[in-house]
């Protein structure tokens, strides 16, 4: 009887379109499945994790296929949620899978393939080798699991290639390819007895060691801590704590272990604790939040999405909590989506108190093994033993739910939830709406400042709609207060970057031993030095932007490809020694507040302190303990976080958020500065906010002041439709990329050309963006906008295959071309 060969479709972590086809070896056909990790070689030397997406009998017409080399896992990882999920992603956001693959798989669960190095043994210097080539070789021959990485630290050279290639050539080395695996298992090490002793063997030991004191002592320490012999199961001693507590030697230890008395052993750590922890009952609603709630299950009973819009303070929070309870006690899952890692330290403290450990947390400051072993625990779906709340950013929507009950996407309208680069650039609350589409569960949109488009398709009966105007314990809302820096400059009445009103009232705030946050939507000291004499502004060799002066280390620095320079001493047109900085971020107001209040206690949120794994949670214990007076911060500080002595919130410069070019300006300014006002006076008194702004007069600003969203949505919903902008027109950006800035002319100009044959009207651009030019890569956009009633996927088909037919033409294949759908 013919044996059948069979093939398995694999998704590689590669940029690549298709799907490539392996042969399954006869000893692997019973491991292989689809779901499962495999590793695979791909071209000559390279080796691949892949996931296994097809099983099937027909071998790929245009090549010869490559047998799978393992199989790594004993039963899926990826379910068939996840697949349609994925599918979907590609599809809509135009990239490929592999791409999908990279960013929803943690790292540690993706082999690496590492070039590994090794002396050869029998190599006899018969060629002089180089002082380099000698110095690598001694690192091989004391060394094992030698890679290129560890070769260049141990040299400190920056590259040994050119070394490894000659003492290759000279057949001093052999060099072969490794599979790495990212994840290790965390285990500790414990000390036993090597037998179950009885008490008259044990004495006869104990007598048998008196000439070597410091085993006996060991031994009987031993004893004593593991309560061998007083109870029914003897305690586990700690090798570490062991060692401790006599002041032990490892040597003494080891003369026990050879003669067969103790033995070391290990046991598997998990690093999630699910252990049984008290947890205390909901807490009772008020009027207004049962109305709500009330209103949110009827809607669910006939929409699959709810938006509540509820003012700061409202107590929406409280309201997710009851509808997850009601969820977990139909041993569904939960998915709870926050914008920014920051807010999740606030959050899961109100959640465990109530969910206890069931309650997981899912985000890019946790290390590859924690998040592989999160992963791994959502995957099982175990009641007992899995989490069954998730709470996360954007890339928790990747994980392999299988029962999903709920998604809940607090801050809904936070442009933190889109994905800008790399590949796939998805939205994480469109994304959800799917998600729950795929689980035929539910999805709750929480947000005091709703996106434009959201709020459309709640009026429009899309989704439901619950508002929630009152503020729990009928707090009332801040006070906000306008000052005119123009007539304040005028005046000569400015205090540095500090109004007199907001100097007034920073002094009575701390007086009254009250806290303070202060917004400003720039880090770093200032966001440009400039020469006083000619106006030189030092810029990025490789970005079109200026640089932007750090103080805490003396360094001009480029947001976007981090270059840094130290700040010059002299102008480079006109020699100059007067160079100054223009404008100020946050590092500057720290400073500033310093010299002002020398008594305060001031700390700062922002990307440059807050880049270790608990420096979030340090600077926001710390607020919350009151540790601290002022906390100065960029849009880190606007978003949900919930503080009960602040009676302050300072905006230090509206007009550059309502400057800024782009359609959701104005949307995006009422957002923030609405956002960072919910922040003052949240438990004990009615806050104050103080916006500093040139435009006192500003239709935005009004708005704030009135807390008055629906007049914000009516205007910019008309200017919308004139301008033929989301929500009455869908976007997709066709962005092109190149080094060369004539060829991307041209290929820009060559594409929008033909698209416009199709499209007609809908084409807009070539447009080069303010930032042309990031990493020494030019940038040219073109904007399609597309009728919502027309077919999207027909839409992308054909920018497709525009694309495409532009990057076949000789001249244009170096051309970078990404869409965008949807940009934020």
């Amino acid at each position: 009887m013919n044996k059948t060969t069979e093939f398995a479709d694999i998704i590689l972590p590669l940029p690549l379109a298709q799907l490539f086809t392996y042969s399954i070896p006869e000893e692997l056909k019973v491991d292989v499945a689809i779901g499962k990790r495999v590793v695979v070689p791909f071209g000559n030397k390279k080796f691949y994790t892949g996931i296994v997406k097809n099983i099937h009998g027909n071998p790929p017409k245009d090549y010869s296929t490559k047998e799978i080399l393992a199989c790594l896992d004993d039963s899926p990882i990826i379910n068939n949620f996840q697949f349609q999920f994925w599918d979907w992603i590609s599809q809509y956001y135009q990239c490929v899978l592999g791409d999908v693959f990279k960013a929803a798989i943690p790292s540690g669960l993706k082999l690496e393939s590492q070039t590994k190095i090794t002396a050869n043994e029998e190599f006899q210097t018969q060629e002089l080798l180089s002082k380099t080539e000698e110095q690598i070789l001694n690192v091989l021959k004391h060394s094992k699991d030698v890679n290129i990485s560890t070769l260049n630290q141990a040299t400190g050279l920056k590259n040994t290639l050119p070394q490894i290639k000659s003492l290759l050539e000279k057949g001093a080395i052999t060099v072969e390819e490794q599979i790495i695996n990212a994840y290790k298992e965390k285990t500790k090490q414990f000390v036993r007895l090597a037998s179950d002793f009885s008490e008259s063997e044990m004495g006869d030991l104990i007598i048998g060691l008196k000439r070597a004191k410091k085993q006996q002592e060991i031994l009987l320490s031993y004893l004593n801590l593991s309560k061998y012999y007083f109870e029914e199961t003897a305690q586990k001693v700690s090798l570490t704590e062991f060692l401790k507590s006599g002041d032990f030697s490892r040597a003494v230890l080891k003369s026990l272990v050879e003669k067969q008395i103790l033995e070391i052993y290990h046991e598997k750590l998990d690093r999630i604790d699910l252990s049984h922890t008290e947890t205390s009952g909901l807490k009772t609603l008020n009027e207004y939040q049962e109305k709500a709630i009330a209103e949110t299950r009827k809607h669910f009973q006939e929409k699959n999405c709810v938006l509540l819009h509820g003012v700061t303070s409202s107590g929406k929070t409280e309201i997710y909590i009851h509808l997850i309870q009601e969820q977990l006690q139909q041993g569904k899952q939960v998915l709870y989506l926050l914008p920014e890692i920051a807010l999740t330290t606030q959050i899961i403290t109100r959640l465990r108190t109530v969910f206890g450990n069931k309650v997981g947390i899912y985000h890019s400051k946790f290390n590859d093994a924690e998040r592989v072993e999160i992963y791994n625990n959502v995957n099982q779906n175990d009641p007992e033993n899995a989490y069954q709340v998730i709470l996360g950013v954007r890339s928790s929507v990747f994980l392999p739910f299988k029962n999903l009950g709920l998604i809940i996407v607090d801050e809904e309208h936070e442009n933190t939830y889109k994905q800008f680069d790399p590949a796939p650039r998805y939205h994480a609350r469109d994304a959800a709406l799917y998600l729950a589409h795929l689980h035929k569960a539910k999805t709750l949109l929480g947000t005091a400042t709703p996106a434009i488009e959201t709020y459309y398709n709640a009026k429009t009966g899309k989704y439901g709609l619950v508002e929630l105007f009152q503020r729990h314990q009928n707090i009332e809302m801040p006070e906000i207060i306008i000052a005119d820096i123009k007539e304040a400059r005028r005046k000569k009445r400015m205090k540095s970057i500090f109004s007199p009103e907001l100097m007034e009232m920073m002094t009575t705030s701390l007086e009254n031993k009250e806290q303070i946050i202060l917004f400003q939507n720039r880090r770093g000291y200032s966001p440009y030095l400039e020469c006083k004499s000619c106006g030189w502004v030092p810029h990025c060799p490789n970005c079109s932007v200026s640089l932007t002066y750090h103080q805490y280390n003396n360094q001009l620095v480029c947001h976007y490809c981090a270059h840094s320079i130290q700040p010059p001493n002299n102008c480079d047109q006109c020699s100059s020694s007067e160079i100054e900085d223009r404008g100020f971020g946050t590092e500057k107001i720290e400073d500033e507040l310093h010299s002002f209040f020398p008594e305060a206690r001031i700390g700062r949120m922002d990307l440059d302190t807050t880049r270790k794994k608990m420096a979030y949670e340090n600077l926001i214990y710390k607020f919350e303990n009151h540790e601290l007076d002022i906390l100065v911060g960029t849009q880190m500080v606007s978003k949900g976080l919930d503080f009960d002595n602040v009676s302050l919130v300072g905006v230090l410069n509206a007009d550059s958020m309502l400057n800024y070019p782009d359609y959701r300006a104005y949307e995006r300014s009422y957002q923030m500065m609405a956002q960072v006002s919910g922040r003052a006076g949240r438990k004990k008194k009615r806050g104050k906010v103080l916006i500093q702004t040139f435009t006192p007069e500003h239709p935005i600003i009004k708005n704030v002041i009135e807390n008055d969203y629906v007049s914000m949505y009516s205007s910019q919903l008309s200017e919308r439709q004139e301008f033929i902008y989301p929500p009455y027109y869908r976007l997709i950006n066709i962005c092109l990329k190149d080094k060369n800035q004539t060829k991307l002319d041209q290929a820009a100009n060559v594409l929008a050309k033909s698209l416009r044959k199709v499209f007609g009207a809908r084409i807009f651009g070539p447009q080069s963006p303010v930032i042309n030019r990031i990493q020494n890569y030019y940038i040219i956009n073109i904007l399609l906008k597309i009728e919502k009633k027309s077919s999207p996927a027909k839409a992308k088909w054909i920018l497709n295959q525009h694309a495409n037919h532009l990057k076949n033409m000789e001249q244009f294949k170096s051309i970078q071309i990404n869409f965008d759908v949807d940009p934020m």
